[in-house]
């Protein structure tokens, strides 16, 4: 743990690099937020017709229809459409990024107009904990359209070459201005300045152990989490280290965390989502389960702007939507490698025959495999089982049709797989979903074993071991039992990054930027928390006893964690979750996009080998 002393060191150079980069007074605590909110000038009523065309002129860069916004820059090819569009740079929210050594400042209301002094904060960049925006000389309507004409600054200075100059008419830059002064002009609903309110979903196929193990993960990490938070209504000693600019700032928050059980079938989902939400809205929906497509749950979130954090789930939706962030494709997944390995083997198959449950789950399987072996050459042909029951014999009459040649893809959960106990398996390759069989723990029969082959989407067991080390330290000493260390570690790592991002946002509490901040964030935070617990891992002494009362740390912490000792425990970790590797790019909704297709193996048949290298379709 960092000592006191260090803490207060962190703040003072926190508090240097503000006078020097903001060179404005500090406001503590609330202030901050309240800064933000009504620092900015009263934004007069604007017509509806005006806030959508300075919405699609930021967002898409398009005028009219058919009419397209135009920036040029000296030296360079102009741009035009969607490639002049504001929201490329300065993002969605206005609140900016770095891209390469380019600072892109943020535009929101209380950045562009509010007066010095009174402008919000912003953590520039994860690496750098004294990188902040820098304060300047507000904007009015007049110097900001002329900035964006000719590239001259509030301050009369000409601005970077590589932020193109707009020819905008007098009634496109009048849209443009009023969608930036309500752009971040206040923060999202299910804030307050002590508490955020946050929500996660569970579906109703869900079993009951599932849901059990899934609740007691949430809730735990949330008490321990809330138990040792500082607000500004509270006191208390802090039990965990926070980034040096929150403890400057005070800008800690509890967490309210809501459980949303939905009821009967998927087409009734969204309907009670927004009743939920209406009677209590939320900042986010966070981790979240389901053993069924979570389609409805995108499509609630995409409709109310609500972020999507990092669900547990197989069938991801059909398409990518803005605000859900997923751990990886699922089945769809699955899907792409198996297609990918089979078209790099010497003798392609002829026919492909899928099995699968007769549920959304397998329907979405099904479907994507058929659409992955597209073009391929190969037949795929459908084996449905009834969803009320697994029949041995329904399964000995598909097996006894399997052709020499034929490769059999298993759509089924590991509690399917002791059916196949009594069936002698056919001379036929055999593949089976690694996520729903679960992996190395498939209780495949022995039998099946010589022919079975594992789509896996996760990183090899002998690999994440240590990936995974403080997870199971933190499962120990909170006494939750290991029911199912893909989901419960996934729900770990959604938490434990939602407590990092929320932390470098400090009082912008803006969905759009939570989604832009995990974008920029996770690569970075990967390589930083995985090489901090290996560099931190000693014996657990009374820190231990720290990591058991506070949960998840922040990527600014440095708690020390037992490891066994021995010549490789300070090999350098990979990352910190069950997948071979996340990150994520302005856009992009599947942090992992890596497998590999792996078999049995070793004396006992129980060790996973790969047949292939890291496959990434």
């Amino acid at each position: 743990m960092k000592s006191p002393a260090f803490r207060i060191l962190a703040a003072r150079a926190v508090l240097e690099a503000l006078r020097a980069h903001c060179r404005a007074p500090l406001l503590l605590g609330f202030g901050v937020f309240a800064a933000a909110v009504l620092a900015a000038e009263p934004a007069p009523i604007v017509p509806s017709n005006v806030l959508a065309l300075g919405a699609r002129i930021y967002n898409a860069g398009m005028l009219a229809p058919g009419s397209f916004l135009k920036g040029f820059r000296e030296g360079r090819e102009p741009v035009q459409g969607n490639e002049a569009a504001c929201a490329n740079c300065h993002r969605p929210s206005g609140m900016g990024q770095i891209e390469g050594d380019l600072l892109v400042p943020p535009i929101g209301a209380s950045f562009l107009f509010a007066k010095r002094g009174e402008q919000g904060v912003v953590t520039m960049d994860p690496r750098v904990s004294k990188l902040f925006n820098q304060a300047h000389d507000p904007y009015t309507d007049a110097t900001l359209a002329r900035a964006i004409r000719e590239g001259v600054n509030s301050q009369g200075r000409q601005m970077s070459v590589l932020m193109p100059r707009y020819a905008l008419g007098e009634t496109e830059m009048a849209a443009l201005i009023a969608h930036l002064r309500q752009l971040s002009a206040d923060v999202s609903p299910g804030v307050d300045r002590t508490r955020i309110d946050l929500a996660t979903v569970i579906t109703p196929e869900v079993d009951a152990p599932r849901r059990k193990a899934f609740l007691d993960m949430m809730q735990t990490i949330v008490r321990q989490k809330n138990a040792s938070t500082v607000t500004a209504d509270t006191k208390k000693n802090r039990h965990h280290m926070v980034s040096a600019a929150e403890l400057v700032y005070g800008t800690e928050r509890t967490w309210n965390l809501q459980v949303w059980e939905l009821r009967g079938a998927p087409e009734t989902w969204r309907e009670q989502l927004q009743a939920r939400y209406r009677e209590h809205p939320v900042f986010a929906l966070v981790s979240g389960l389901s053993d069924a497509s979570w389609q409805p749950v995108q499509d609630f979130c995409e409709q109310q702007h609500v972020p999507c954090w990092f669900p547990s789930v197989e069938a991801t939706a059909s398409r990518a939507g803005a605000y859900t962030l997923y751990f990886s494709n699922g089945v769809r997944l699955e899907s792409a490698l198996l297609a990918q390995g089979l078209s790099e083997q010497a003798g392609r198959p002829r026919r492909v025959i899928q099995i699968y449950r007769e549920d959304s789950l397998g329907r979405v399987a099904s479907e994507s495999l058929r659409e992955a072996l597209a073009g391929s050459g190969a037949e795929v042909t459908d084996r449905k089982i009834a969803n009320d029951a697994l029949a041995s014999d329904t399964l000995r009459a598909t097996f006894a049709a399997v052709r020499q040649g034929d490769v059999l893809m298993v759509w089924l959960r590991s509690g399917d797989l002791a059916t196949l106990e009594a069936i002698k398996p056919p001379d036929s390759e055999v593949y089976f979903s690694g996520a729903l069989a679960q992996g190395e723990n498939a209780p495949i029969p022995t039998a099946w074993r010589a022919h079975a082959h594992i789509v896996y989407p996760y990183e090899l067991p002998s690999k994440r071991e240590k990936n995974l080390e403080y997870f199971h330290v933190w499962m120990n000493l909170t006494h939750l039992p290991l029911v199912d260390e893909p989901m419960q570690s996934e729900v770990f790592f959604a938490m434990n990054f939602l407590t990092d991002t929320l932390s470098e946002m400090l009082d912008n509490l803006y969905r759009d930027y939570l989604i832009e901040r995990a974008e920029q964030m996770l690569s970075k935070r990967e390589g930083v928390k995985s090489e901090q617990e290996t560099r931190d891992r000693v014996a657990l002494g009374r820190e231990g006893d720290l990591l058991h009362r506070r949960g998840p740390m922040t990527m600014n912490e440095s708690v020390r964690v037992a490891t066994p000792s021995g010549p490789d425990s300070r090999a350098k970790s990979a990352g910190t979750t069950i997948y071979p590797h996340l990150s994520l790019g302005p856009g992009q909704r599947l942090a992992s996009k890596s497998g590999y297709i792996a078999r049995f193996s070793g004396d006992s048949g129980s060790e996973l080998t790969p047949e292939t290298e890291l496959i990434t379709p």
